[in-house]
């Protein structure tokens, strides 16, 4: 029997990484050409305005925003700004979080709170979270108890139905063999079904970190007296754009750290994502 040849050459490398490999903290050379890109867009932005492309008070050149944002942060402005918003963010995602894992579970794991309970959930979940801020001003007033429910409402409908598809994804041999070896409903759901649907709830609640952050802004803004999005209408209101769009880009940065923060738990916490 003949041996059959083997080839020399070496076998081509895959188009897309393997799907268990680890994400990493730092960016990869493939995604220079989004900086680039974000640079190009800056330069755009301060030609538009040094050679007089764009004609309008309000379209300040970007080196004068970079100039105001680094005035806000340098006198600590910005950053008591942003820490009042992160505290108010920060506070409605935890409650929001919490309580659409519970209540996943909950209608995941009960027939009669799915029968009971999901109507009522369906129902407010189409409202958008900016809408109900008028009619709440008038019992929670405009303090941080109304932006704190305002965020935690925002945030709980995501993660509450990722949690419940993940449960309703669950693997039926892996809930039959633990019936098989009689384990107990409650070391069911701890050991087999919340680790198998930890994945789709946390995608859940990196959803849920932008739409906290977009959240406390719009609140900020409709009933505040602190905050970034409070500063943004008031040097919208002095005619400030510089200030103005500082804040904004200060914004931005924070929401891309929040969810390369949130990156970096998925992995250290849920590291079999994607295996």
């Amino acid at each position: 029997m003949t041996a059959r040849p083997t080839s020399s050459r070496a076998a081509p490398s895959p188009a897309f990484p393997a799907a268990g490999k680890a994400r990493s903290w730092f960016p990869d050379t493939r995604r220079l050409n989004g900086v680039l890109l974000v640079l190009a867009l800056l330069a755009l932005w301060e030609l538009s305005a040094r050679l007089g492309w764009v004609l309008s008070p309000s379209w300040p050149p970007v080196s004068r925003v970079f100039v105001a944002l680094y005035q806000g942060l340098a006198s600590g402005e910005l950053l008591q700004l942003m820490a009042a918003t992160l505290m108010r963010a920060l506070s409605g995602y935890v409650i929001g979080c919490a309580c659409g894992v519970a209540l996943g579970l909950l209608l995941g794991t009960n027939r009669w709170a799915r029968y009971i309970l999901k109507p009522v959930i369906e129902v407010l979940r189409p409202i958008p979270a900016p809408a109900i801020v008028p009619p709440l001003i008038l019992f929670l007033g405009v303090d941080n108890a109304l932006k704190i429910f305002v965020i935690s409402l925002a945030c709980f409908f995501p993660v509450f139905l990722n949690t419940l598809g993940g449960i309703s994804a669950v693997d039926d041999v892996l809930l039959q063999t633990a019936r098989t070896f009689r384990v107990s409903g409650r070391k069911t759901l701890l050991s087999v079904v919340l680790p198998a649907s930890l994945p789709m709830i946390a995608a859940g609640m990196r959803t849920a970190t932008g739409i906290a952050l977009v959240v406390t802004v719009i609140a900020e803004m409709i009933a505040g007296s602190s905050g970034l999005g409070y500063y943004i209408i008031q040097m919208q209101y002095a005619l400030k754009p510089e200030a103005m769009y500082a804040a904004v880009i200060c914004l931005a940065a924070t929401g891309y750290l929040l969810n390369r923060l949130v990156l970096l738990a998925e992995t250290h916490f849920v590291p079999w994502i994607g295996k």
